[in-house]
């Protein structure tokens, strides 16, 4: 334990008093200090100025990362028929319909995407308090309800990347991972702040993109210019 604490502490201390950075010299002092002994994400989290109580405040979209995620996404798919063999075909991982929704009230909830054919909603529809609040309710904003399935399982494992305002405002994902190169983190992170920025709600007043944070899994965060992570 006294190890760790020692690690803690110098991450600390190399990010103590460095804010405003550029997302280069974020990415660089957070990649430098994720020395778990596991690949840590590297997440992102920005401080909005919207009201998620209010309609048109809601900000939420998705966008594929140019390099991936970096993580294994598992893909549920509620489909019939040819749209159930199609989903197999294109690697869904689970696939199925009233047994599907079943399995999940049960609590078994084994994936990260939940996708749905528009004639399984009826079904899907059942879930809304279960798979909402995990960010999981299939969406035809963000492409989650379709008949294209193929097209949104290639998405969802090619490092597509869903991103919703929780209450207070707060968007977070994550853009990578601590083994990824520098220049792949720094891609990926402008291209989910360029995301969030393009999703500003009509209802939007004031300073919209607040703050912007960036950290590992185990380490400390850092605070990234808001003008520098959207000017390129």
């Amino acid at each position: 334990m006294a190890k760790l604490g020692k690690r803690t502490r110098a991450a600390r201390e190399a990010v103590a008093g460095k804010e405003s950075l550029s997302v280069e010299e974020a990415v660089a002092l957070v990649k430098g200090n994720a020395v778990a002994k596991f690949d840590e994400t590297i997440e992102i989290a920005m401080n909005l100025g919207v009201d998620t109580r209010h309609a048109d405040q809601m900000v939420r979209g998705t966008v594929t990362l140019p390099n991936g995620t970096g993580k294994t996404v598992r893909v549920a798919v509620f489909a019939r028929g040819d749209k159930a063999e199609e989903a197999k075909e294109a690697g869904a991982d689970i696939v199925g319909a009233e047994d599907l929704m079943q399995a999940i009230q049960g609590g078994e909830i084994n994936f990260d995407r939940c996708i749905a054919t528009p004639d399984m909603m009826p079904v899907v529809g059942r879930l809304g308090k279960i798979l909402g609040p995990r960010n999981l309710m299939p969406n035809p904003k963000v492409g989650t309800v379709t008949p294209d399935v193929k097209t949104a399982i290639d998405a969802a494992k090619g490092g597509e990347v869903q991103f919703k305002a929780e209450k207070g405002g707060v968007v977070h994902a994550g853009v990578g991972k601590a083994s990824f190169d520098e220049a792949k983190l720094v891609e990926n992170v402008k291209a989910f702040c360029d995301a969030v920025a393009k999703a500003k709600p009509s209802g939007a007043k004031g300073s919209y993109m607040q703050k912007i944070s960036l950290s590992s899994t185990m380490g400390p965060g850092v605070t990234i210019d808001v003008a520098a992570a959207t000017e390129h």
